[in-house]
């Protein structure tokens, strides 16, 4: 069976594995204040040119992004979000289990407009009774989007200029943040991400590692008591090294950025075998995520040989389906899809 459904069903990149056999037997103080942690974090502050950047490990993305959100919230405050992002649909509700609620504005093909957030923010600063409503504190988006958009650098500019005008904090969900780093069509990188952030993260999880997200507070601006919220987030392992010693493995001779490519490559191959055979994409996405409208009828004799996600029904005969490579992708698969997609046109 060849899998294209998502970037996190493999285990670790084999120089990571190896890394921590490496690390295995050596001893270390707890909770991420192990030498693999401390480099990991030196290596990320260099990367991104932020030497007073807090950056601490947590175990993975929904867990980060409540214990983010909660902590740099006041009791009661709201985060603003598209309503397809990551924090309004797919984390059960985590971040209003935290006590804040997720505000929500339409997306436009998975990104938030700067211009309808301003619009929004001056519309409730305007409302008299503001005082009675949840206050926006955070803005969250996600790079690259739910849909494998990408936001340019203009955009993600424009939103910051909106949060600092208006007071709020802009985090960054980076679960896949690689991969939209190095597709063709990004036109900034880490560093300049994190002088244009209050915070973001690096997705470990999806992208070669066995776990663990790298959280960036690039000002020093490290919420007060974050390490305590972590834990009581329950994001935090006793044994750190093995968070810690993953992104050691991922920062060294760029096999953060080098994996991250590799899956760009082959989901371009991939976009072209669809649309070779005659596929219609959803939209045009330039990351290693692939959203494909398939005929219903088909995808029950597809899914006997690739495995891929159903994202939503479009009508009573078309299906949107995603399809994810990751840094384990192989040619091997996507001569696999290829023969499949192929069985079916001669059926």
């Amino acid at each position: 069976m060849t899998h294209f459904d998502s970037d996190y069903n493999n285990g670790a990149h084999p120089l990571v594995l190896q890394h921590l056999v490496d690390t295995n037997s050596g001893h270390s103080t707890s909770y991420g204040y192990d030498e693999w942690s401390e480099h990991a974090r030196k290596m990320i502050r260099k990367l991104i040119g932020c030497p007073e950047a807090g950056i601490e490990f947590l175990v993975g993305g929904t867990q980060t992004n409540a214990t983010v959100i909660d902590s740099m919230l006041y009791p009661g405050d709201g985060v603003i979000a598209v309503d397809t992002g990551h924090i309004a649909v797919h984390e059960a509700g985590a971040v209003e289990f935290t006590g804040h609620k997720v505000i929500t504005l339409t997306d436009h093909d998975g990104k938030m407009s700067a211009l309808e957030l301003k619009e929004y923010m001056q519309r409730f600063k305007a409302d008299e009774t503001s005082e009675h409503m949840v206050q926006p504190g955070l803005v969250y988006i996600t790079f690259p989007t739910e849909l494998g958009t990408l936001y340019s650098a203009h955009e993600i500019e424009s939103i910051y200029d909106v949060c600092n005008e208006f007071d709020l904090h802009l985090y960054i969900d980076g679960a896949r943040l690689g991969y939209g780093l190095m597709s063709a069509d990004c036109d900034f990188n880490m560093a300049w991400l994190a002088h244009h952030c209050h915070a973001f993260y690096i997705g470990g999880t999806k992208v070669g590692a066995l776990c663990g997200e790298a959280v960036v507070f690039p000002q020093g601006n490290e919420p007060r008591n974050f390490f305590t919220s972590i834990k009581r987030h329950g994001a935090m392992l006793a044994k750190g090294r093995l968070i810690g010693a993953q992104f050691e493995a991922l920062f060294t001779d760029n096999l953060y950025l080098r994996i991250s490519k590799h899956a760009i490559d082959m989901a371009q191959q991939l976009r072209a075998i669809f649309i070779e055979a005659g596929y219609r994409m959803y939209n045009d996405s330039p990351t290693n995520q692939q959203f494909v409208v398939l005929p219903n009828k088909i995808l029950d004799q597809l899914h006997e040989h690739i495995k891929y996600e159903f994202w939503e029904p479009l009508d009573h005969e078309q299906m949107l389906c995603r399809f994810v490579t990751s840094w384990a992708t192989t040619q091997e698969d996507l001569d696999a899809l290829k023969t499949a997609l192929s069985t079916i046109a001669k059926a």
